[in-house]
């Protein structure tokens, strides 16, 4: 019982940075998990099963404060289910660890760009519907098999691409929606399969993803009011210092 309320706080701390810009859910709640001995593929299935039910009520919120594009949202939803499936097939039967540099390196990039936009404050512009496609294509792929890489990915290209933050945060948390649940059930299939190797390792962990849960549902209704509220130039600024504090702890974590 202990563990479920440790998760319950990790739970409710990931999803109120999650909701307000857009990132970090999965990224807090897989490293938390990997740090106490979880294995790669069980921390992503245990994050993406605890995310069917926070983005769910995550999408409800920006859907009610209208922060969603949804001229783009369809084709970044189905790029997004494609990937993380693909993902979460890989991941059931290789080390994800190996693109972890790649994705560091990204992010650090990405961010340094958003704080570079941030501080000249350009006009956002109207993004075209297909350049959704790769981004969620590429973020899914990544979410499955970091167990956190969907916002960081997707959320800040989108951003760096000129999306004002608040449409970009709320369609992109939106569309999360879709592809954990298309993740999720791909994780089922790999056990029911026998593809996946270390599926027995979730009934270990069940407090720990049950905590996970109650937190980020506490925390999810707030979401869309908070990035209706907040000024653009302030999320900018905020999604890029996470950006490139993520890039830094999780290169830290590659060289240990």
């Amino acid at each position: 019982m202990d563990t479920f309320f440790v998760f319950l706080l990790v739970g409710i701390l990931a999803q109120a940075v999650d909701g307000a810009l857009g990132m970090a859910y999965g990224v807090i709640s897989s490293s938390v998990l990997l740090a106490v001995g979880v294995p790669p593929a069980t921390a992503s299935a245990s994050v993406h099963a605890a995310e069917v039910f926070t983005t769910a009520a995550s999408a409800t919120s920006h859907t009610v404060h209208r922060n969603i594009d949804w001229r783009l949202f369809v084709p970044l939803a189905i790029a997004g289910v494609i990937g993380g499936v693909l993902g979460a097939y890989v991941l059931a039967g290789i080390d994800g660890n190996v693109i972890k540099p790649f994705v560091v390196g990204y992010l650090a990039l990405i961010g340094c760009w958003i704080l570079w936009r941030a501080g000249h404050d350009p006009k956002p512009r109207k993004l075209p519907r297909w350049i959704t496609a790769p981004f969620g294509l590429v973020g899914g792929f990544l979410d499955a098999i970091g167990g956190g890489g969907w916002g960081p990915t997707v959320t800040s290209s989108m951003i760096a691409s000129g999306q004002e933050p608040r449409k970009a945060i709320g369609t992109v948390n939106t569309a999360e929606f879709f592809l954990t649940v298309a993740v999720s059930a791909t994780f089922v299939w790999a056990l029911v399969t026998g593809h996946w190797k270390e599926a027995g390792a979730l009934e270990n962990h069940a407090w720990a993803v049950a905590g996970l849960v109650a937190g980020g549902l506490i925390a999810a209704p707030f979401a869309g009011l908070i990035v209706k509220k907040v000024p653009r130039k302030v999320l900018a600024y905020a999604v890029g210092i996470l950006l490139v504090g993520l890039a830094i702890f999780q290169g830290v974590q590659l060289a240990l």
